[in-house]
């Protein structure tokens, strides 16, 4: 067999099913990231001002620029990636933002194994990265509109 090749399926009734599934499943992942991504921005919406002395707090200067690129990357983009609307530059964008949030916040002081948080933005990150190298697949708004970055 291939690496291209499908495996055959154990149960081959389930050919049907799965011919009919498969095309699903990447809108599937990139409407479900994009949406919960969208959800976290809409936080940064609702609370901007709380949000800029966390990050001043952090270092993060100037917080107010950081906290609205943050919101656009996080809301804006999160939308967009869940359109499949300029989808390989938001999940790009959201990508970078999560491997600054596993390496740089989570793992500044040393990595640790034991130290939770960090498989969370790790795992977001890469989903991510993946979908900003494949873009948005034969159901997005970049396909309809027949350009993509």
């Amino acid at each position: 067999m291939t690496a291209s090749a499908e495996p055959r399926l154990l149960l081959a009734s389930l050919s049907g099913l799965y011919d009919r599934a498969v095309p699903l499943s990447w809108p599937l992942v990139r409407i479900a990231a994009g949406g919960i991504l969208a959800v976290h921005g809409w936080a940064k919406v609702m609370g901007f001002a709380n949000f800029v002395p966390v990050f001043d707090k952090m270092g993060y200067q100037p917080a107010t620029l950081i906290v609205a690129l943050l919101l656009v990357v996080e809301f804006v983009g999160g939308i967009a990636i869940a359109l499949g609307l300029f989808t390989r530059l938001f999940a790009a964008a959201a990508a970078i933002e999560m491997a600054e949030i596993t390496f740089d916040v989570y793992w500044s002081h040393g990595f640790n194994w034991t130290k939770t948080g960090y498989e969370f933005t790790l795992m977001w990150g890469l989903i991510l990265l993946a979908i900003a190298l494949r873009g948005g697949g034969p159901w997005s708004l970049d396909r309809a509109i027949g350009r993509e970055l």
